[in-house]
């Protein structure tokens, strides 16, 4: 683990997710967004897959705020990620929720990929890949996981000069709905270069789409506006 762990990950982002760890599961806290987002994210994944009975892992899941809500649904869910505190965190809820079909495992997608290869009905990446040094590394992990068949679901954040202002300025020196430094202008990641990866990874693209914000009515909504933060389906033949 130690040669993906210095290869592909960024040790300054993995003390930034730790030092908050014990804030996951607080609906008000850092936080708040990815549990806004968490029901729109699911009922996506949902419409172009249902979870039930499906092996299910969850990439870059942190506290387990999706790993969580897919185990409900049914899925047999395996959340992993390179934060051990928010590991812990994410054991910890599932202990005293009695979430059933859900573990946790501190490794990376690669080292995974290469220990289980085709293992998987469903792969989650969710606000993940731009917080990693080599984002193309993951997304052919994701590709080796699942099998063939299956669903790899991808959500990241555009790099444009819109994205600059609504998800850095705006999110966090505006509305503080996010800490000062979550995000890098330079790791944003633009649709065309996700899906060159997708393709060169063997995956067939399904559906792009985008989320939006309103700071007036504090609501999350799916649209064909990828321009900001955006969500991607793809599917292994």
């Amino acid at each position: 683990m130690t040669e993906t762990l210095e290869t592909n990950a960024d040790p300054a982002e993995l003390a930034k997710f730790s030092e908050l760890a014990h804030r996951w599961w607080d609906p008000d806290s850092e936080f708040a967004p990815l549990h806004a987002i968490n029901p729109l994210r699911l009922q996506w994944i949902e419409g172009q897959c249902p979870l039930a009975g499906k092996r299910v892992v969850d990439i870059g899941c942190g506290g387990g705020i999706l790993s969580d809500s897919m185990a409900r649904k049914g899925a047999d869910v395996l959340g992993i990620d390179l934060a051990g505190k928010a590991l812990r965190v994410a054991q910890l809820h599932a202990l005293e929720a009695e979430t059933p079909n859900v573990q946790y495992r501190e490794v990376s997608a690669e080292a995974l990929a290469a220990e289980q290869p085709a293992s998987f009905d469903v792969v989650t990446c969710m606000e993940m890949l731009e917080h990693v040094p080599k984002p193309e590394s993951v997304v052919r992990a994701c590709a080796q996981l699942v099998k063939p068949g299956g669903w790899v679901f991808f959500s990241t954040i555009n790099r444009n000069t819109k994205a600059f202002l609504f998800a850095i300025v705006g999110a966090e020196y505006v509305l503080n709905l996010l800490p000062r430094g979550t995000h890098e202008y330079l790791k944003f990641i633009k649709p065309s270069e996700l899906a060159s990866w997708t393709r060169g990874a063997g995956l067939e693209l399904q559906e792009a789409k985008g989320m939006e914000y309103n700071p007036l009515t504090r609501r999350y909504w799916l649209s064909g506006d990828t321009s900001v933060n955006y969500l991607a389906a793809a599917r292994r033949p």
